[in-house]
């Protein structure tokens, strides 16, 4: 894993996320992969930006999502490119659905934990604060504070 400087040809956001770090810097991040090691590396080479650093990628998936996460550094974007998501939160022990379309854009507020379901094949471009990110499986409609193992395959 490396973040590439004065990339100028076409990057593909599903295979090669960006890092926008500061100073306005947008970096791809080449050879990434949602690996515990290469996820070290990468926040090991971003920690300069501290929660002002934001990763943006694109998911494509179909069906429930695996997970709950939650970003205790700052707020994400999930915009849906196609298809239909919905993007559930859980709002003190109550579900809250934000159905998109195509177009369509939610804000996840930091320290919120969600889930991602695509109705259908479906496309999201996520930006998000990497920084601190956690992940819980999702073997319940709400995420379990005592239980988990890292599972970052979607947002």
């Amino acid at each position: 894993m490396r973040l590439v400087n004065h990339e100028r040809n076409a990057i593909d956001l599903r295979t090669t996320p960006v890092h926008l770090g500061l100073g306005s810097r947008a970096k791809p991040i080449e050879g990434f992969a949602w690996v515990p090691e290469v996820l070290q590396a990468y926040s090991a080479a971003v920690a300069a930006d501290g929660p002002e650093g934001r990763i943006v990628t694109i998911f494509d998936g179909d069906g429930l999502g695996n997970h709950w996460e939650r970003h205790p550094a700052g707020d994400e974007l999930v915009v849906c490119l196609s298809g239909s998501v919905t993007v559930i939160r859980d709002m003190a022990g109550v579900p809250e659905r934000v159905v998109l379309g195509p177009g369509e854009a939610t804000v996840n507020l930091a320290g919120t934990w969600h889930a991602v379901d695509m109705a259908g094949p479906a496309s999201i471009l996520t930006i998000t604060a990497g920084l601190g990110t956690e992940h819980r499986p999702r073997t319940d409609t709400r995420p379990t504070e005592h239980v988990g193992t890292p599972d970052p395959q979607t947002p």
